[in-house]
């Protein structure tokens, strides 16, 4: 797959980053973002060190996103559980709706 060098900023430093084609809105978006976020990290817990900072923003958001992972699949199972309850309704109405007949 083609890439090309897209510059982001990340705490005051420019990076390049390879970027596929077509993205490099998304990737300059998730780089403010996480630019953003590392900026209120270290006014929140004065942290200068650099790595230190990006290591725990980096942790910040992996625990965010193993919760918005549990919270889609406990609505997977709640959409899984609704569909099979539904099918046995509708099952069971075609089977009193053919008793009928």
């Amino acid at each position: 797959m083609n890439t090309q060098p897209v510059e982001i900023k990340i705490l005051d430093r420019l990076v390049r980053v390879n970027c596929p084609p077509g993205q490099e809105q998304a990737l300059k978006d998730a780089a403010s973002e996480f630019d953003q976020r590392l900026h209120r990290l270290a006014e929140r817990t004065k942290v200068t060190n650099t790595e230190q900072l990006i290591a725990i923003a980096a942790l910040n958001v992996c625990h965010e996103l193993n919760d918005a992972k549990e919270a889609l699949e406990a609505v997977e199972n709640q959409v899984e559980q609704r569909s099979t309850l539904m099918m046995s309704q509708l099952d069971n109405a075609i089977a009193v709706q053919s008793a009928q007949k």
